[in-house]
Parts: structure tokens; C-alpha cells; sequence
């Protein structure tokens, strides 16, 4: 089976690893990086070039887009899906995933469990605004922020007025959402993988900060998720249409609350945690739907 990996870096972990498990298993493989790539759109029919070099046959594409290319990468993404390609993770919903506002909204439209979360756009409403939330602490959040950054807690009310206002002052979007203390700095990787968590692991902040994040210093270790919180893991995948995604949560007195649905995410922290393969379970459930859809496709045309 030919399949792709759009990375702009061949040398990153999660890149590397889902190449090698790729091989393993008897697929060939290319990183493409997606800003060289390039689409002819057209009513008779869809293109992509590389480098100069018509790209066509692939069976799988794995998107591994950075948020700073989310538009062309997607874009990218969609017209491999157009020339039949399968990816795990479709372009569209890689947008809601990356969209935290519309993400939020669609997952608690569902039942779906998440800190109360409030989002305005007029200074004049600040005010009331925050009415609505309750009292601090509070966590403001850049609406695409990733890896802890753009991730702030305020303590006062006032302070929280201060970062909205210099936010509004740099046109930035964002949200504002209630503080759970009983998480105490720790929050749940749940890693699903076509309808399954199969890996987990709980990332604590460190000392003197609130974010869990690996990259801000967060320390993890494997656990094993309960099955309520595999459940409402499965299901934030499932609304968002990720068939690969790391949902966090946080442990709170009224059940497992939804932080973020992550897209594309990494696989150091959750394999050197847990021990578990993910690049290989990422790989064989892409081909598995592959095999499965073509099947599907070759029956149609047969009758």
C-alpha cells in the first residue's frame, strides 16, 4: 500500500515513527512536506504536483499539519481526499479540532462534559461577560493555541479584565473558561485510534504552574483510563469526525470534562509513557479502512 505523510519535518518523532511503522508493515511511504505541494482544481478532474512531479496513487494519507499551516495544509489534505485518498483525520475535521471555540460548541451541543466557557467580542460587555463564568481563578486561552502556549490564569477579576483587554488590543481571539482546582495541575491523555483509547496517561504540571503540557515541563506517566473517561474520549473523537486524535480531560467532582481534542498529536510523550506502539496501531487502522472502504467501492460497482 502507498501511503503519504504531510510533515514539514522528516526528522520529528511522530513523523519518523509512523514512517518506520509504515514500513514495517510492508507499506511504502513518503514524507511530504505540504507547503511544496501544489493543486490544479478543476471540473475535469484534480491534480497534485511535488517538487515538480505529478503526486497520484496514494492509498493513505497521514496529516501530521502544524497549526501554523492549518489553511494550506487542509487545503492540501482535502485535495488528496478528492483524488480518493483516505486519511484518518479529514481535513474538515481537522479545522473544528483546531477552531477551540467551534470545537466547544459542538462538543457540549452533544452531552458532552467541559469547564464552562464563555467568549465575547465587544469591550463593552467584558463585564458581564465574566459575569457569566463566575468568579475567579480563571483560564484564557487563545482560540488556536497549542502546547500550553497562549494559556493563562488569572486570579482576580481585575487581572482577568487586564489580559482580555490587551488581547482585544492585539485582535486576538480567545476564550475564558472556569478554573477546576480539584484537577490540581493534572489532566488525562486519552489516545484514540479508529473508536478506541489505546494508550493513556497522566501529565501533571510542575511545581508553580497549572498547565500539564509536556512541553511547558509537565511530567507524565501511563495509566489506565476508566471507562467513562475512554467513553466521553471516544465520543469527543467521534463528534469532531477524528478517526486519530489525544482528547485531554480533567478528573473533576462532576465526571471527566473535555479540555481540548487534539488533531494531530504527538506520539514521544504517550509511547515513552506508556509503552505502547501507537504509530502502529495509527498505521494499521488506516489501511484497515482503506482495505475496507475500496471493498466497499468494488462491491458497489459490481452490483
Amino acid at each position: 500500500m502507498k501511503f503519504a505523510i504531510l510533515s514539514r519535518n522528516t526528522k520529528l518523532y511522530s513523523t519518523r515513527r509512523l514512517a518506520e511503522a509504515a514500513r514495517e508493515q510492508g507499506h511504502s511511504v513518503r514524507v511530504l512536506d505540504p507547503l511544496r505541494c501544489y493543486m490544479r482544481i478543476a471540473t475535469d478532474g484534480f491534480q497534485m504536483h511535488y517538487k515538480g512531479r505529478e503526486m497520484s496513487g496514494y492509498h493513505v494519507v497521514i496529516p501530521r499539519i502544524g497549526a501554523s499551516v492549518t489553511r494550506y495544509g487542509s487545503a492540501v489534505l482535502r485535495q488528496f481526499e478528492l483524488m480518493g485518498t483516505f486519511t484518518p483525520n479529514p481535513s474538515d475535521a481537522i479545522l473544528r479540532a483546531r477552531d477551540k471555540l467551534r470545537s466547544h460548541q459542538m462538543l457540549a451541543a452533544q452531552g458532552i462534559g467541559l469547564p464552562a466557557t464563555v467568549f465575547g467580542d465587544n469591550p463593552d460587555d467584558t463585564n458581564d461577560l465574566l459575569s457569566m463564568l463566575g468568579p475567579p481563578p480563571h483560564v484564557i486561552k487563545l482560540n488556536e493555541g497549542t502546547q500550553g502556549a497562549g494559556v493563562m490564569l488569572t486570579e482576580k477579576l481585575s487581572a482577568s479584565r487586564g489580559v482580555i483587554e490587551a488581547l482585544r488590543g492585539l485582535y486576538a481571539q480567545f476564550l475564558v473558561q472556569e478554573f477546576v482546582a480539584e484537577a490540581k495541575g493534572a489532566d488525562l491523555r486519552c489516545f484514540v485510534v479508529g473508536g478506541k483509547v489505546v494508550a493513556a496517561m497522566k501529565r501533571q504540571a510542575p511545581k508553580g504552574d497549572f498547565r500539564s503540557n509536556l512541553h511547558r515541563g509537565g511530567r507524565a506517566r501511563g495509566v489506565k483510563a476508566s471507562l467513562t473517561e475512554q467513553d466521553v474520549a471516544i465520543r469527543a473523537a467521534r463528534v469532531l469526525g477524528l478517526g486519530v486524535a489525544g482528547v485531554d480531560l480533567i478528573r473533576s467532582a462532576r465526571g471527566p470534562l473535555v479540555l481540548e481534542v487534539n488533531a494531530s498529536p504527538g506520539l514521544e510523550g504517550i509511547e515513552e509513557a506508556t509503552g505502547v506502539d501507537v504509530a502502529t496501531e495509527i498505521v494499521r487502522y488506516s489501511a484497515d479502512r482503506h482495505k475496507r472502504r475500496a471493498a466497499k467501492r468494488a462491491a458497489a460497482r459490481r452490483g
